[in-house]
């Protein structure tokens, strides 16, 4: 079941949401779904209630059959497959439609990562590395279930430093099979799968990926590991004792393993990033569902203040989510729109959004934890006890800043990945910084913004400004040894996030009061108004405790004069906004934009 976005006809440079204000009309959102992604969603929605959800307490008693028996019904319908070729056996759906199925199929944490592991990291080297010969053996059985895959990169002692991999390749002497040796840690889908993606270093030197199945000699699995969340998904260790992998299960290039590896974990991370939007969902219905019945003090809780301020925010976190995910994947339908559609065009046009896809991976994953924080206070000691589904949420959900590279991984990939994109010219950052800087330096310009939400892209204009001064001083002080000031990298990647997730809240809002007018799109604008408000606090924080650190005497006093003038503007009742969004979701019981 193939589908096709309708997506804008220009393409986006990836990270240039930093230098300019994107055209509406390239901004792809939930509200530009065509039929054909209507009807997946109604799909994938339908199976996680209809049947994941009456089977989750088999899910978390680690019945591994009934897992393996969901994954094949979903592929029947196309729902693990998205990114397989047709000619292999997939559905072969757009991107959008992969971020919409990931987001649905989240109402149980341990499936949601079975599953991804298997559809996403699992299958993705093949269909963006392996050889024909690979494709056409293992594609079809992976497509439909009938094997299940998993990813094998992590060690004991190289965690997030994956290239310093301890496990050990070596030809031999017949020149057949290469033997490999050694322990990978934490591979989700241990227990039950039949096909493993597994990373050593040929001659101890030469990080290279290799396709092993579970029943080659020399291969098998340790213990399941006792976890403290998705405890319905299997996760153990490889054990590789003189395994026998024959040299045509060499996946790609002897040495060129780490491209494989980085290339994979950026669509691992825009479907994590979906699958958090999901995940919020669902628990902010619980937590609607749960205020409305419970009473105190005579009254539902639901009349309370502070209890409307959390679904107010919890609903503010999802929108703001749904927008960064979807604009990311529009962009890269957009970039394949008219490529030949071969797997390494397809994977370079993937990477070129490396830096938004780590940035929804960060954010959704942070949102996700306060979502289901919040849904566990609004519970109680309820919240607190197995019985009520806040508290698995609660613990599934504390993984995700763990997965697809930690979320400190991911901020030196943001800041990291931008310098070096302007470095080498592919981002004109820059040019763009020194602007921002003669800009700021020569006082404000008296130009003002006209029309819908003017107020509000002032301070996105002026967040991206703060941020691109802040990573200029950096860059200023430290030059090329700011990699090594991981806290500085840490804040300016904060900033960039902030400006993105500001950036596509704003754009979306723009867009619905473009197509429907300000009063039907007011859900929306007070959305993005509350999380404006919050969202530039902590840029600006982020950019204070940068300044401080590169900066000193006369140089700093003029750089926070600078910081103040960009932060300057008129709260917004931030109060009266959440009111009006709580309201609305305990009227409908659930997320809503309208």
């Amino acid at each position: 079941m193939a589908t096709t976005t309708a997506v804008p006809k220009t393409k986006t440079t990836g990270g240039s949401f930093l230098l300019e204000d994107h055209n509406l009309d390239n901004v792809f959102t939930p509200e530009d779904f065509n039929e054909d992604h209507q009807m997946v969603a109604k799909l994938a929605e339908e199976f996680a209630v209809n049947e994941i959800l009456p089977n989750v307490e088999k899910i978390e008693h680690k019945d591994w059959a009934i897992t393996r028996e969901l994954l094949q019904k979903a592929s029947e319908s196309g729902l693990t497959n998205a990114d397989v070729p047709a000619e292999y056996g997939g559905s072969d759906m757009d991107k959008v439609s992969s971020a919409i199925i990931a987001e649905h199929m989240a109402k149980c944490g341990s499936f949601v990562v079975s599953m991804g592991a298997h559809a996403g990291i699992g299958t993705l080297p093949i269909v963006f590395f392996g050889t024909e010969a690979q494709r056409k053996k293992y594609l079809p059985k992976l497509a439909s279930a009938e094997m299940i895959g998993a990813y094998a990169l992590s060690e004991g002692t190289s965690g997030s430093d994956a290239l310093n991999s301890r496990t050990k390749a070596v030809l031999s002497p017949d020149g057949k099979h290469y033997i490999l040796n050694g322990e990978k840690m934490w591979i989700t889908n241990a227990h039950f799968a039949d096909l493993f993606t597994v990373f050593a270093k040929v001659d101890g030197e030469k990080f290279t990926a290799f396709l092993i199945e579970k029943d080659f000699p020399g291969f098998s699995v340790g213990a399941e590991e006792k976890k403290m969340g998705i405890r319905g998904s299997s996760t153990a260790p490889l054990i590789l004792n003189d395994c026998k992998v024959p040299v045509e299960n060499v996946l790609g290039d002897i040495g060129k393993g780490h491209i494989i590896a980085f290339n994979i974990l950026n669509v691992g991370r825009f479907k994590l990033g979906a699958g958090c939007v999901g995940g919020a969902r669902a628990s902010l219905q619980n937590a609607i569902g749960y205020a409305k019945d419970r009473k105190a003090f005579g009254k539902s809780i639901s009349t309370f203040g502070l209890i409307r301020e959390k679904l107010a925010q919890m609903a503010i976190g999802i929108y703001t989510g749904e927008s960064m995910v979807y604009r990311t994947v529009g962009m890269m339908d957009t970039a394949l729109a008219d490529i030949d559609k071969n797997p390494e065009t397809i994977r370079k046009s993937i990477e070129e959004y490396a830096v938004e896809c780590s940035i929804i991976k960060v954010w959704g994953s942070e949102m996700l934890d306060m979502v289901v924080d919040e849904t566990v206070q609004v519970y109680g000691g309820y919240g607190f006890v197995e019985e009520y589904p806040a508290e698995r949420a609660y613990r599934d959900s504390r993984v995700n800043r763990i997965f697809e590279g930690t979320n400190e991984i991911n901020r030196l990939i943001i800041t990291g990945w931008l310098l070096k994109r302007a470095m080498s010219g592919q981002l004109a950052l820059l040019p763009a910084i020194k602007k921002t800087m003669d800009e700021v330096m020569a006082g404000p310009s008296g130009e003002e913004l006209e029309g819908a939400l003017a107020a509000e892209r002032k301070l996105v204009e002026n967040g991206k400004k703060l941020a691109m001064l802040v990573a200029g001083a950096a860059s200023q002080k430290y030059m090329q040894k700011l990699a090594d000031q991981q806290e500085v990298m840490g804040a300016i990647a904060d900033m960039v996030i902030e400006a993105f997730a500001m950036d596509s809240a704003l754009l979306r809002a723009r867009k619905s009061v473009e197509a429907n007018g300000e009063e039907k799109a007011g859900l929306m604008v007070a959305m993005t108004q509350v999380y404006l408000e919050g969202a530039f606090a902590r840029l600006e924080a982020a950019g204070k405790k940068v300044i401080a650190a590169v900066a000193e005497g006369d140089m700093l006093r003029t750089q926070m004069a600078i910081v103040r003038r960009l932060a300057k503007h008129e709260p917004v009742n931030v109060i009266a906004l959440q009111e009006k969004i709580a309201s609305r979701v305990l009227e409908t019981g659930k997320y809503v934009t309208v």
